[in-house]
């Protein structure tokens, strides 16, 4: 179909400045699952810079920046083989990532990032590869960056293999092609690319001819993004926690956006346990929002699924900017009836208790699982009573200055969108905010905008 905003106006291929001398990286037994995925989409918008002389002098230093990047990071720029046992590879042969440069001058930066109406259509045409199965990989660019000229703007938009990163190695990359277009002579955070740990394995993954295929539908759903200040979530965390919110410290709101590796204990009448997050506590207001909104049967099975970072979890650990998936996807199962009828924290304290219960030993399970039946992995909502909760407030993805200011915004394309996906970013106004990309049927995003609960929580600007 003919792009109703965006015109591309050249297409090369970049490659890494300098040869690769790495070794071909075997999948793990958390990328093999994505192969089903389709390319994860994620990309920053900016103000226009003013002090290049011309957007064609801009695209040149950003080309050479990107080689220049890739040289670090040699599996984007190389592609998929499977040997004659099975075992998929990345084999870093230098084929190149594929750079897009493309127009939308009748787009302007203020009239697409308002958080009061559903995503604007314009930011799904600012990828390229959309749609693009991870399996591809074999005979598809593994990164494509698309940079589109707006009225008063760009956006810096990444297409990368699901397969190949999860969202700690991607925001990993994109800082560092920040870095290196800004002037810094070295990166910050060198992926570490091991392939020693429990989850390189010899198990072997069958795929049907042809590759496998994304596991769900088509279906229209309504995005959105639903932003929370600080002042909301410390709300949150201090009813799941039964805490005075006027009690919390200034640790606690260092912790606004969720623990990297560290639980924290709390010690209430003499019974010591487990804190309860400020993520987990926003992510039980979620959770009870979205099922009351889909109107279940009383007894349906409801599940809230989160993808958990597994790099800190094991035991030894994995070095925290270990190159490729260190994700396992982990759920939480509760009836309608116990959702809807029981309060905010007790959601809280189920999804704390699965986060506290993936330990190495959980990882190490889910990794024998997975042995025992090698397959991809089924994204979808297949019952109507799912949620999938992706990517993390964690992410860094508001530190990618390319040498003319950070982002205004962050937004994804139309990769892995289906009723009840879920991805949280870092708030746009900062100061421990934190923003959901919320994906629901239109019947459900409806309920949810008229949920008086939900909504108080909520700030429009």
């Amino acid at each position: 179909m003919p792009s109703l905003w965006v015109s591309i106006i050249s297409k090369c291929t970049i490659v890494p400045a300098n040869k690769s001398l790495m070794e071909d990286l075997k999948l793990s037994v958390s990328d093999l699952p994505m192969l089903s995925c389709h390319y994860i989409q994620k990309g920053n918008l900016f103000t226009r810079p003013s002090h290049h002389s011309s957007f064609d002098s801009f695209l040149t230093h950003l080309k050479l920046s990107l080689s220049i990047t890739l040289t670090h990071y040699p599996p984007l720029a190389g592609r998929f083989t499977t040997d004659e046992n099975g075992y998929f590879y990345i084999s870093c042969n230098d084929l190149g990532v594929e750079f897009v440069h493309a127009n939308a001058t009748g787009v302007h930066v203020n009239d697409v990032v308002s958080s009061s109406s559903d995503v604007h259509d314009c930011f799904k045409e600012f990828f390229t590869l959309d749609r693009t199965v991870s399996y591809d990989g074999h005979f598809r660019p593994i990164l494509a960056v698309q940079v589109t000229e707006l009225a008063d703007g760009i956006f810096i938009g990444c297409s990368v293999n699901h397969a190949v990163t999860d969202g700690t190695s991607f925001w990993n990359f994109f800082n560092s092609f920040a870095e290196i277009c800004r002037g810094e002579r070295e990166i910050s955070k060198p992926p570490d690319f091991s392939r020693n740990s429990v989850l390189i394995s010899p198990a072997v993954l069958k795929l049907p001819a042809g590759g496998p295929t994304v596991t769900f539908s088509d279906a229209p759903v309504r995005e959105r993004i639903f932003s929370f200040s600080r002042e909301s979530i410390l709300k949150l965390k201090s009813i799941s926690n039964n805490q005075n919110s006027k009690k919390l410290n200034r640790m606690e709101e260092i912790e606004i956006i969720g623990k990297q590796s560290n639980d924290t204990w709390l010690k209430q009448n003499d019974v010591v346990r487990s804190e309860i997050s400020s993520f987990q506590s926003l992510c039980a207001l979620l959770w009870k929002a979205v099922t009351r909104a889909r109107h279940l049967p009383s007894s349906k099975t409801t599940t809230f699924r989160m993808a958990v970072n597994c790099r800190h979890r094991l035991n030894p650990k994995l070095d925290p900017n270990y190159f490729g998936n260190a994700i396992q996807s982990m759920p939480t199962y509760a009836s309608n009836d116990d959702v809807l009828n029981n309060g905010l924290q007790w959601c809280a304290e189920l999804l704390n208790k699965s986060v506290l219960e993936h330990d190495n030993g959980m990882v190490r399970k889910f990794v024998a699982d997975w042995e025992r039946d090698p397959k991809c992995f089924p994204l979808g909502n297949f019952d109507g009573a799912m949620i999938t909760m992706g990517s993390s407030p964690r992410f860094p993805m508001y530190d990618n200055d390319f040498g003319w200011g950070k982002p205004v915004a962050v937004r994804s394309g139309k990769a892995n969108k289906f009723d009840g996906k879920i991805s949280a970013f870092p708030g746009r106004i900062g100061s421990g905010s934190v923003d959901l990309e919320v994906c629901l049927a239109p019947e459900t995003m409806a309920g949810l905008e008229s949920d008086p609960e939900f909504m108080s929580y909520v700030t429009i600007y």
